[in-house]
């Protein structure tokens, strides 16, 4: 045998160029990052192109305190001005209804007539001789940050612009009065009619100072939601290498140990055990991390440790299902419901009601979504029913039965039909 030849026992070395040289090897991984780079390309960049153009029926409340009738007037006139794309739902409510409604979440911002409205307004067109008022009539603005700085700016802008719309009719009604008495105007009223109602802003419903501007709940939900559906992926791939389905690496050390004779329902069953149970693990150590540590505004602590311990093992559950019927293309599709598409449609950063329809309709369901409804309720809100926790909970509880039923009835199915993982040489394989 020459010095230069390989003994027979040792398949002769591939080189890079030679395997570059294969079209076959570019074949799905071109095709698979070009189609996903195109899709997240328009899942992000539709979900955040233009949320003033988008925005669709965002709830403000209009509540009038004032004994006069210029009061309901103001409030009457917004509420039936003429708004053709339905950018906004006015609500007239009670002082007490919109109290309710700011403590759950459920409006965005609030136009207020204070009482003594109507008398600040009559006192501009006093009879010549009289006094100007002592106060420019005004309204008060509120915003809720609990549900976003995106949602509250999006809410002072329109109340704003309703505002504006509103002093002015009223400033053209009062103009028409004091012309009907055959008075003229002085300076003063002339500047005050042109524009007669300002306007002070105030948080209807606060909250804490480390809560970053209402977005904390977004980002902690999103941390509920990579640590289940990243547990599930590491996990998947520890017990198929435990098992022998695919080989043990670390650094250049590589291990593939013996096949270990399992059904696919069975191996389900390990993995999703192991999600629930690092779920519990991993919860404590995201409240650890953002309340004894960044010291995060956190009331409700044992409540929010159960939730997101829940919610973090169904996302766990649900992706173990799906990589039970993809297999390692789950890992994709997991990526592309758990994150791509929950993040546009999560309601966080940018409201639902400033978001397209498709994103709309993703909400509906999408976890991202529901866990930021109940973390947000927990945290900004008491923890209340009604701002998101109810859903919240259904809606899990919906996803656990699906991730179970989809992810066992399949593999049951494979398994039935002799679909299994195990090749009949594994069974000989030196350990």
């Amino acid at each position: 045998m020459a010095n230069d030849e390989q003994p027979p026992h040792v398949p002769p070395m591939a080189t890079a160029r030679q395997v570059l040289g294969t079209w076959p090897v570019w074949v799905v991984p071109s095709v698979l990052v070009t189609l996903l780079s195109f899709v997240l390309a328009l899942i992000y960049s539709g979900g955040i192109a233009d949320p003033q153009g988008s925005v669709r029926n965002l709830p403000i409340a209009l509540v009038d305190q004032d004994t006069g009738p210029a009061g309901g007037q103001f409030v009457d006139g917004i509420a039936t001005a003429p708004d053709p794309h339905h950018r906004v739902s006015w609500k007239l409510l009670t002082p007490a209804a919109a109290k309710d409604r700011f403590d759950s979440g459920r409006v965005y911002g609030a136009i207020v007539v204070p009482p003594g409205f109507t008398a600040s307004l009559t006192a501009i067109v006093a009879p010549p001789g009289g006094t100007a008022p002592a106060r420019q009539p005004y309204v008060t603005l509120l915003t809720n940050p609990g549900a976003g700085s995106l949602a509250s700016s999006l809410a002072s802008t329109a109340e704003q612009q309703a505002l504006r719309a509103g002093s002015r009719r009223l400033g053209a009604q009062l103009t028409a009065r004091l012309a009907a008495t055959g008075a003229r105007p002085t300076t003063t009223q002339h500047m005050l009619l042109a524009d007669p109602v300002t306007s002070v802003t105030a948080p209807g419903h606060p909250i804490g100072a480390r809560t970053g501007l209402g977005l904390t709940a977004f980002y902690y939900s999103l941390l509920v939601v990579l640590t289940g559906f990243i547990g599930a992926n590491i996990v998947s791939s520890g017990v198929d290498g435990a098992l022998g389905y695919a080989p043990s690496e670390l650094g250049p050390l590589r291990r593939m140990r013996r096949t270990v004779p399992i059904s696919r329902t069975q191996t389900l069953v390990v993995k999703m055990v192991m999600s629930v149970a690092l779920s519990l693990i991993t919860s404590s150590v995201v409240l650890l991390a953002t309340a004894a540590i960044v010291r995060l505004d956190l009331p409700h602590l044992f409540q929010l440790w159960v939730f997101t311990t829940c919610a973090s093992a169904v996302v766990g559950l649900g992706a173990q299902a799906v990589v039970a019927i993809f297999g390692s293309l789950g890992q994709i599709v997991n990526m592309l419901f758990f994150v791509a598409l929950a993040i546009p449609s999560a309601g966080a950063t940018i409201p639902l009601q400033a978001v397209p329809g498709f994103y709309r309709g993703l909400a509906l369901f999408e976890p991202l979504r529901q866990i930021t409804g109940g973390v947000r309720a927990i945290m900004y809100f008491d923890a209340r029913a009604d701002a998101g926790l109810a859903r919240a909970w259904l809606l899990l509880a919906i996803g656990l039965v699906i991730s179970l039923l989809l992810g066992f009835g399949v593999a049951h199915f494979y398994d039935r039909r002799g679909l299994h993982r195990i090749h009949p040489d594994d069974l000989t394989r030196p350990s």
